[in-house]
């Protein structure tokens, strides 16, 4: 399994051996399964709830039976703080003390990032640059190299607004990250941080420097 390296000027410059545990794997109703139960994991456990309601016993009020339970033509409460009174406690209301994470093992989470490299190569929407680099954090620069990449029929509509990329780095470059900030269909990170979360938020993947890029995807499935 071979792939095509280009420059930033979107021309071929080569080939990279792929190997087939990290870019061979096939896309069925078992590896939808785990993508899924993978990505929902990882969106739990990023989660930081908010929103907050108190209970009956939270609420400010009197405890005091509000009038005589019989002899009065009422219905019978007894207290101002039951949820069915205005400015009483919240029945089932969301709390920011409950816990959404889930634990998924590093097993898991790898077959499931390779899954879903394997399904965005095969259909088109990876490419492999030898290198990426600038010489002064530039948005024009930045923005030339994806029009560079427009010119690759694979990937021709990558520049468009809608059609979003993340851009996976071997090694942190400052002028690369600052670079491409200011665009919002675009995000950058390393290669080594890389998850499925990335993967699925975005449609176009670019990897620099393949061949070390390779090792430390692979180095993974130790």
């Amino acid at each position: 399994m071979e792939a095509t390296i280009y420059n930033q000027m979107g021309k071929e410059t080569g080939k990279v051996k792929l190997p087939e545990a990290v870019f061979g794997l096939s896309w069925n109703a078992s590896a939808e399964r785990l993508v899924h139960q993978v990505s929902v994991s990882m969106m739990g456990n990023a989660r930081t709830p908010i929103a907050h309601t108190k209970t009956r016993g939270e609420v400010a009020g009197s405890g005091i039976k509000p009038w005589r339970q019989k002899g009065t033509g009422r219905a019978r409460h007894g207290s101002r703080r039951s949820p069915i009174w205005v400015g009483g406690g919240v029945t089932h209301g969301p709390r920011n003390d409950k816990n959404y994470s889930t634990k998924i093992n590093k097993k898991m989470k790898t077959k499931a990032l390779f899954a879903v490299l394997s399904h965005k190569f095969k259909d088109g929407e990876v490419v492999f640059l030898d290198s990426l680099s600038f010489k002064a954090p530039k948005t024009k620069e930045a923005k030339n190299v994806i029009t560079s990449l427009s010119k690759i029929k694979e990937v021709s509509s990558i520049g468009r607004r809608k059609n979003a990329a993340f851009i996976a780095l071997e090694t942190k470059n400052k002028n690369v990250l600052k670079s491409f900030s200011n665009f919002g269909n675009l995000e950058t990170g390393l290669v080594k941080d890389l998850n499925v979360l990335d993967l699925l938020r975005y449609r176009y993947l670019v990897i620099t420097d393949p061949e070390k890029s390779l090792v430390t995807l692979s180095a993974r499935l130790k």
